[in-house]
């Protein structure tokens, strides 16, 4: 993992959001170019800079960092996979046939 994939991992969920790097700078607190220095290289965020930022981007760092992770909406899918956790081998059962029908729409 290193910075560039950092930068790059904010671009792609600020434009999936459709948030500015302007508003994104305001929605953190910060002055209008900051999210611009990160993702230019010009700077770099604190520990505790990033994963604010990674909150108010609607993600979990895990998330973040997750190179592999497909979700359109991630916390979506985690209510829903959380959700899953409580159900019986009857029930997931169902919900496995239904996601079925889903994709095969």
């Amino acid at each position: 993992m290193d910075i560039e994939y950092v930068r790059q991992r904010i671009t792609e969920l600020r434009l999936k959001r459709n948030i500015s790097e302007y508003q994104l700078s305001y929605d953190i607190g910060h002055s209008k170019n900051y999210v611009h220095n990160i993702v230019t290289g010009y700077s770099q965020p604190s520990v505790k800079e990033l994963l604010y930022l990674i909150e108010v981007l609607g993600v979990s760092p895990r998330d973040f960092f997750d190179e592999e992770s497909e979700f359109r909406n991630p916390q979506l899918a985690k209510q829903i996979i959380d959700g899953i956790k409580e159900l019986s081998d009857e029930d997931l059962i169902a919900v496995l046939l239904m996601i079925q029908r889903l994709i095969d729409k």
